[in-house]
């Protein structure tokens, strides 16, 4: 079993010159008392000096205790800097798909590292974090990184998830867990109307060059547009869509690729959740894709270039999208192709969908994260189910005052 004990230093030579030449010079003498004991491996390690007996064996308890209940740290384990970890957790993720890898590579090297490379794990406290979230969000001009409250999650969140790997042979908790971050503003949130959609469609399908000429995906743009406000498809998730996968008939889309891109390169890879789904396309819109399907072959992307190349989020936003967003009047509103993600769920929840519906068609892991980011656009319904109640109960009282006067017991 391993064991610790109380070492007296009076025993040496050594230390008591050294006690002499600290009376001489009036300085505070060594301490006298040594913790030492032997880790889980055998090796024997020193746990202090004490200057009183007491503290030493009140350190001997701590460490048998430790030792005993497996609950032990070696002391140097916690020295070692959080950057040494971070690159050491993250060449460790080969669960996780390669755009969420260069993404963790990102968050850490733009706003992580930056901050907590250099300190030993030992160092990083909870209220340092709590100073460091609140930075993030500062704007540039106040020295902050005028970071959104969903990016500022995103860089806590990778810190935390680093801390947490250390826990515990090499910290004893995560001190970033529990530590108050944003809420996503509903500011940062952007709904659309059905007239403001169809804006944006018909000024994306009618984008001109400096030189005239339509632009590079102006054929495609209309129904691109139309297809991420109504079915709630990601960027990525439509981008890749290839003929096969939708059924016109049916008015049925199946998801079960999307584009990320790694390293300049477009990959293919599994939805965001992992999971592939079915989305339902409105009737209206089997008229805007059927050109773009029509007489192709299945595996033909549904949506390309004019040179019949793959859109690229980097090319497609700022020469498509983002030029369609003045002649549509929707300037000024901050609003991405993402964004369009929340248009498809407010309109689907204004249409009677609940919130299993909007799960399912927007691809979110759990119903519980469809409530957190669209739960206030469902008030209204209260009054709704109030009143369904109330006619029921209408009902049935009506029902039991007719049986009554037949003479029913």
């Amino acid at each position: 079993m391993a064991r610790a004990w109380i070492y007296d230093r009076q025993k040496d030579k050594s230390y008591r010159d050294a006690v002499t030449k600290a009376k001489q010079a009036k300085r505070t003498p060594p301490g006298r008392w040594l913790v030492r004991y032997y880790d889980p491996a055998g090796k024997l390690k020193s746990a202090g000096t004490f200057k009183k007996k007491p503290d030493a064996e009140q350190r001997q308890t701590e460490i048998e205790n430790s030792l005993n209940e497996g609950s032990y740290r070696d002391p140097a384990a916690a020295k070692i800097t959080f950057g040494e970890m971070a690159e050491k957790w993250l060449a460790a993720r080969t669960d996780i798909r390669r755009s969420t890898w260069w993404k963790y590579r990102n968050l850490l090297d733009t706003h992580v590292l930056p901050r907590w490379a250099d300190l030993p794990l030992s160092a990083i406290h909870a209220e340092d974090i709590a100073v460091w979230v609140a930075e993030l969000q500062k704007s540039r001009e106040e020295g902050g990184s005028g970071l959104g409250a969903s990016q500022t999650r995103n860089a806590h969140a990778v810190l935390s998830m680093v801390l947490g790997w250390c826990v515990p042979r090499r910290i004893p908790v995560n001190p970033a867990k529990g530590v108050p971050l944003p809420k996503s503003s509903e500011a940062e949130h952007v709904y659309l109307t059905y007239e403001q959609v169809e804006a944006l469609a018909d000024a994306a399908a009618g984008l001109r060059t400096k030189y005239n000429q339509r632009s590079a995906a102006s054929a495609v743009n209309r129904a691109l547009v139309l297809l991420l406000a109504y079915t709630g498809l990601r960027w990525g998730e439509a981008a890749a869509l290839r003929v096969g996968k939708v059924d016109l008939v049916k008015r049925r889309i199946r998801v079960t690729v999307a584009f990320a891109e790694v390293e300049g390169k477009l990959v293919e890879q599994p939805p965001k959740t992992g999971k592939s789904r079915t989305v339902p396309v409105p009737a209206s819109l089997v008229a805007e894709l059927n050109p773009l399907v029509e007489g192709r072959p299945e595996d033909a992307l549904v949506f390309t270039t004019a040179r019949g190349k793959p859109l690229r989020a980097r090319n497609w936003r700022p020469r498509e999208f983002n030029n369609a967003l003045k002649p549509a009047g929707l300037s000024g509103l901050g609003l991405t192709p993402h964004k369009l993600r929340h248009t498809a769920a407010s309109l689907a929840i204004a249409a009677g969908a609940d919130v299993k519906v909007v799960q399912a068609m927007l691809g979110h892991a759990t119903a519980t994260m469809t409530l957190d980011r669209y739960g206030h656009l469902w008030p209204d319904r209260l009054d709704e189910v109030a009143d369904v109640m109330d006619a029921r109960r209408i009902e049935a009282l009506s029902k039991v005052g007719s049986e009554t006067q037949n003479g029913c017991p």
